[in-house]
């Protein structure tokens, strides 16, 4: 099993409504049946703002499904969407 963790720092312009659009638009992948185990989930307020505000949380059955998700329609338009209000990205996939 892989878990997948994506976490990002949105634009200060617009960035509750950005937030909110990021959380939205990430539940369109909910239907995508590769995807295991999801959460989406947002920084809590209060906390340091060092951290980063959104992040996608999913497991795979392994590497192969994994880049199944990261090549399927779904993903590459929200994929398209975050370029457009991020400011930094950090990724990380990890055996389970």
């Amino acid at each position: 099993m892989i878990r997948h963790v994506c976490m990002f720092t949105l634009k200060e312009e617009n960035k509750e409504k950005n937030i909110e659009a990021f959380l939205e638009r990430a539940e369109d992948l909910r239907t995508l049946e590769m995807i295991k185990t999801f959460q989406v989930v947002r920084n809590v307020e209060k906390t340091p703002a060092s951290n980063y505000d959104v992040a996608l949380i999913f497991d795979f059955d392994s590497t192969e499904t994994l880049d199944a998700y990261q090549k399927s329609p779904e993903h590459v338009a929200f994929g398209e969407f975050v370029y457009t209000v991020r400011v930094d990205r950090a990724c990380i996939d990890y055996e389970i």
